[in-house]
């Protein structure tokens, strides 16, 4: 028993991740590359609970480091709500709506391009889920009109409104950019609170909750404000917030739906310490779509590859489709892995081994010249056949 103990700890000791100096494509990462800034945060806050050395009770009210003039007043104003929590990720953000508001065997609806973990979230609040479709194959675009039709088709067959609504914006697949207002327009005809899941936007491009007219908006600092994570943020509007940030009858000063507290630590401390750049750099938005689009089409002129999703993108996460390493795949000494090592071996990392029919990956972030370098990786790959 020692002997292996002693590899375990071995395995444990070098865990290493050996990605310096890598091209990272991977969506889920592109958004959350932590600041310089928060990795010299990382020193000062790493121990534990250190983030709770001047806390007296309430995480959100800790004033050194300025918890409480963050998410009070600088979140709230960065995406324009009126109250704004942090939870430990997305999805926690997504049932904590789901239980305050909803009421067990109630039915919701939401798009069909919805994460799994809205679904998840659902399941485990016990709750119906009634989709509105996508168009399918090669756009998934979703008709933002059935909303009204979905919440009809729920009050028919229920005799009751839907208990909550759900837009993904964009979708974690394809970077598909619905109309929300219109969402939100059709939801406060019918009085159906609304929750934007924006863990894909809050952090790359402008997001106001005010003027989407939804009730809630929730982001993901891991996925898109440069945090180590796992964090979510939560931005409420309205009277909403009396129930989903309701306080415990015994420890009064405890939000119940937040069980008590938030994210501690290193999560918290380098969103915070990446802020400023977050702030900034959502505003060239523009740019970070006109670079999506320019790789986009560069990518289209190699044979075989084709970009799905709504067109022109409007997102730097995107989704290819790629025939042309499929049936490299088919007759390469190393298969359907061929394509992430011929990328590797060109400092180019993020698409999924052993993927090579679709994938999907992101720009955010890259410069002209590093999408000029991933390209060209691609056409050279793409002459292997």
């Amino acid at each position: 028993m020692a002997e292996i103990l002693e590899k375990e700890l071995h395995r444990l000791e070098r865990m290493e991740r050996s990605v310096k100096g890598f091209l990272n494509l991977n969506p889920i990462q592109r958004g959350g590359i932590l600041t310089p800034e928060a990795k010299k945060a990382v020193e000062e806050w790493a121990d534990g609970y250190s983030i709770c050395d001047f806390c007296d009770g309430v995480l959100e009210s800790i004033k050194k480091p300025p918890i409480d003039e963050f998410v009070h007043k600088t979140l709230p104003k960065f995406i324009e709500s009126d109250e704004v929590r942090l939870t430990h990720g997305a999805r926690e953000a997504k049932f904590m709506v789901m239980h305050a508001v909803c009421k067990p065997d109630s039915t919701i609806v939401v798009d069909s391009n919805a994460h799994y973990s809205t679904h998840v979230a659902a399941e485990r609040n016990k709750l119906h889920i009634v989709e509105v479709e996508n168009n399918s194959y090669p756009e998934y675009r979703v008709d933002v009109g059935r909303y009204a039709d979905k919440i009809e088709e729920v009050k028919e067959k229920t005799g009751k409104l839907p208990s909550l609504a759900l837009i993904t914006f964009p979708d974690g697949n394809y970077g598909n950019l619905p109309d929300v207002k219109r969402v939100a327009s059709i939801c406060s005809e019918y009085d159906v609170p609304l929750l934007v899941n924006a863990a894909y936007a809050i952090g790359r491009m402008p997001v106001s909750l005010r003027d989407i007219g939804a009730d809630f908006v929730v982001g993901s600092g891991h996925k898109s404000m440069a945090s180590s994570g796992p964090i979510g943020i939560l931005g409420v509007m309205g009277d909403l917030s009396d129930s989903v940030f309701r306080k415990s009858r015994e420890y009064r000063n405890k939000e119940v739906e937040m069980l008590g507290c938030g994210p501690r630590g290193l999560p918290l401390i380098t969103l915070m310490a990446s802020f400023p750049t977050v702030y900034k750099r959502v505003q060239r938005w523009g740019v970070e779509v006109e670079n999506a689009r320019f790789f986009i089409e560069k990518m289209e002129g190699i044979d075989g590859i084709r970009q799905l999703g709504i067109k022109p993108t409007e997102h730097d996460l995107n989704f290819l489709e790629t025939n042309v390493f499929y049936e490299i795949s088919k007759k390469h000494k190393k298969g359907r892995f061929f394509l992430y090592r011929e990328l590797k071996k060109r400092n180019i990392i993020g698409v999924k081994p052993g993927l090579t029919r679709n994938f999907k990956l992101s720009t955010y972030g890259f410069n002209k010249d590093e999408l000029k370098k991933i390209i060209d990786a691609f056409k050279e790959i793409a002459m292997l056949k």
